[in-house]
């Protein structure tokens, strides 16, 4: 049986992509951080193998290795989907907090690919990284997100130049706003980075963060379904030539475009669009 990891599959679109390719055949190893999640996972499909695996954690990615090797199965993919979105003024938004971003969304998924090369080598296998239109049009007070998100984009444009030859495919996934946990989880933590950051930065930013949290809840419920990426992942991975990148959706096509328009033309469509005051 062919197996595929993928990050981040407690909800949204890695849970949407584990249990697609589960029902299709596929023995998935869907990562998750918490016990209750693997649990849930382990009981909704006979195929899902949900393992404990946080992408910054050294030894969950170890360990996370040894239990592919051990069930004898052909590794066919791994999806890097785990993601978070850190918000706020870049003026006081605490150094840590920057470094948790690129922890989760750029080394971690790095960390994964380096220790799953050498499975992925032996089967001709494929590289899924999930990044975003925002790594190509960065936006006021998301701007780690979309850092990220371009570093993400950068670092997977060499590595896949660096595999030529390997027979191992890498492609990267582009969208829009789509319709998961990750910004209320970005939300529940605006609480605690404002207590990191003087008074005076809500005074001068106050009503801008308040737009940005309005426009994520808007998001979540006007945004594409996961389903919809995980569809789209699922035909790169079983398509004979997978494109080295996917941008889904008609929202993401209209913003890569924008994305190259001169800067103050790009700022006041970004404005507009996100209704910032």
């Amino acid at each position: 049986m062919e197996a595929i990891v993928v990050t981040g599959a407690s909800s949204g679109i890695g849970h949407e992509t584990a249990l697609l390719f589960a029902q299709r055949g596929y023995l998935v190893f869907a990562g998750v951080r918490k016990e209750a999640d693997r649990e849930r996972l382990e009981a909704e499909h006979q195929n899902l193998r949900p393992v404990i695996l946080d992408v910054t954690v050294p030894a969950d990615v170890t360990r996370c290795v040894e239990t592919i090797r051990a069930s004898g199965a052909s590794l066919h993919a791994v999806v890097s989907n785990a993601g978070v979105a850190v918000a706020g003024p870049l003026e006081y938004l605490p150094i840590e907090s920057l470094r948790a971003q690129f922890e989760v969304n750029v080394y971690g998924p790095i960390a994964l690919t380096q220790a799953m090369l050498p499975l992925l080598r032996s089967t001709g296998g494929r590289l899924v990284f999930i990044g975003s239109i925002a790594g190509r049009l960065s936006a006021p007070f998301v701007g780690p997100y979309s850092a990220s998100k371009a570093a993400l984009a950068s670092f997977v444009d060499a590595l896949r130049q660096e595999l030529r030859g390997s027979g191992v495919d890498v492609s990267l996934f582009e969208f829009a706003a789509v319709k998961t946990p990750i910004w209320e989880k970005g939300r529940n933590a605006k609480d605690r980075i404002v207590a990191q950051m003087p008074p005076e930065a809500m005074q001068r930013y106050g009503k801008f963060i308040d737009a940005i949290v309005a426009q994520t809840r808007r998001e979540e419920t006007e945004g594409m379904d996961a389903s919809v990426v995980a569809n789209a992942v699922f035909a790169a991975l079983t398509s004979a030539k997978p494109r080295e990148r996917y941008v889904i959706g008609k929202q993401a096509r209209i913003q890569a475009i924008a994305a190259m328009l001169p800067p103050k033309t790009r700022d006041k469509l970004v404005r507009s669009a996100m209704k910032l005051p």
